[in-house]
């Protein structure tokens, strides 16, 4: 008995809705955004708001003690404050600290600026600097971005060139491969273990480590340096290289320093690395983010119509192919195959997967397409293979995702390459 037309036709409508899987991806990312902040804003409400009110006690006691003992009314004395406020915006300190805008200071400044840290510790006071900086900081921040973009190719095509010979290596020793495999025009270079990508959550671990380690080696440096404990020194380093930028403590700011070109040429090396290697972390864990969306985007499908699913589950799936499908259709006669194949509608709304007719066909273009995968592979040509042809300019991704696109496992468009991952020994 064919299911419920009405059913069958929801689903059919909801698959057609503008609501697709990149919509749907996005909704579910703007939504665990949103809980995200909540939640963070409540925790650090939680956390900083007591010390904020006892800070704001103490310093209201501090200024009428200091009023009463010195005879001097509040209001001069908020007045003077709020002079000692701008001074201290304009940058002038009690304590010598370094010009903000001879040439070592104002690189300082553009460095921040391109990088999008944003200090805050310097910022121009003429309207000429004001606006060159916004017309500096367009393309500025622009080219930085492509740099970033750049180094996370390199580093990814790195960690995918070293890991891939570790996995060869392994598989040389497990009696996979020959010693001789790599030998020959054919098999050299890109040629041998062709399927093979490395793992994201491996690409992200070694970031991590590598991250950490930076860190680590940097606020040793500045805890001896600046004199901060290590706490506030990793603090410093997490705060600049992520670009968060929030200018509570900034590095290279006293007047002079013991070894003071060393140092601030370290201070250049350390953030530069660190900017870079924390940009290239965060664009491999939105990978991971975004393979766990689709998880959830998987598990939610259909599940909106529990009538359909119910169906859909109830009904035996003929031509479908699904584990098991074989042994539980054994004894399906051929007719109602036939009368549901010749009819499209009709097969759709049985719930199978795929009919055979449509399964022949696509085997067909499997086929062509691996063909011409392996007779690439063998001549050494890479895989540019187009497995959908409706995807657009932007299908690939844009930004980092679309440089990180078809370099990891988990980013591959064709699950094809599982099947050359461990090439004929024999």
């Amino acid at each position: 008995m064919m299911p419920p037309r009405g059913a069958a036709g929801s689903c059919r409508r909801r698959r057609l809705a503008p609501l697709n899987e990149d919509n749907g991806r996005f909704l579910l990312l703007a939504a665990l955004i949103a809980a995200y902040l909540s939640a963070g804003a409540t925790v650090f409400s939680a956390l900083e708001s007591p010390s904020e009110a006892a800070a704001q006690l103490r310093w209201n006691r501090t200024l009428h003690n200091f009023s009463r003992i010195f005879n001097i009314s509040l209001p001069e004395l908020r007045a003077f404050l709020r002079s000692y406020e701008a001074a201290m915006a304009a940058g002038i300190r009690v304590d010598a600290l370094r010009p903000r805008w001879d040439f070592p200071g104002a690189f300082y400044f553009v460095g921040t600026v391109v990088s999008t840290i944003g200090f805050g510790m310097t910022t121009p006071a003429t309207v000429a600097g004001k606006v060159f900086l916004i017309v500096y900081g367009l393309f500025g921040c622009a080219g930085t971005i492509l740099f970033f973009n750049l180094f996370l190719e390199r580093i990814i095509s790195l960690l995918a060139f070293i890991m891939k010979a570790c996995h060869e290596r392994q598989l040389r020793r497990s009696g996979l491969l020959p010693p001789n495999f790599r030998k020959g025009p054919a098999m050299s270079g890109v040629g041998s273990l062709v399927g093979w990508k490395p793992s994201v959550y491996h690409v992200m671990l070694i970031l991590g480590i590598f991250a950490i380690t930076l860190s680590c080696c940097a606020s040793a440096m500045y805890t001896a340096v600046e004199g901060w404990n290590y706490v506030d020194s990793l603090y410093y380093c997490f705060v600049t290289f992520s670009t968060i930028g929030f200018g509570d403590l900034v590095s290279s700011q006293n007047a002079a320093y013991q070894n003071q070109g060393l140092y601030r040429f370290g201070n250049f090396i350390f953030i530069l690395m660190g900017v870079c290697c924390i940009y290239s972390l965060f664009n491999v864990i939105s990978i991971v983010i975004k393979q766990v969306l689709n998880w959830v985007l998987k598990k939610f499908e259909c599940r909106c119509c529990p009538k359909c699913h119910k169906s859909s589950a109830r009904l035996g799936r003929r031509n479908a192919i699904t584990p098991g499908a074989r042994l539980r259709r054994q004894n399906i006669s051929m007719d109602a195959d036939g009368q549901y194949d010749s009819d499209t509608e009709g097969r759709r709304l049985s719930g199978e997967m795929i009919s055979m007719r449509e399964l022949t066909a696509s085997n067909k273009v499997s086929l062509a397409i691996l063909q011409k995968q392996l007779s690439e592979t063998a001549n050494g040509y890479p895989r540019n293979v187009c497995i959908n042809t409706r995807q657009n300019g932007f299908s690939a991704g844009v930004g980092a995702l679309a440089i990180m696109n078809n370099r990891l496992a988990e980013t591959s468009d064709s699950r094809q390459s599982r099947y050359l991952q461990y090439p004929d020994t024999g």
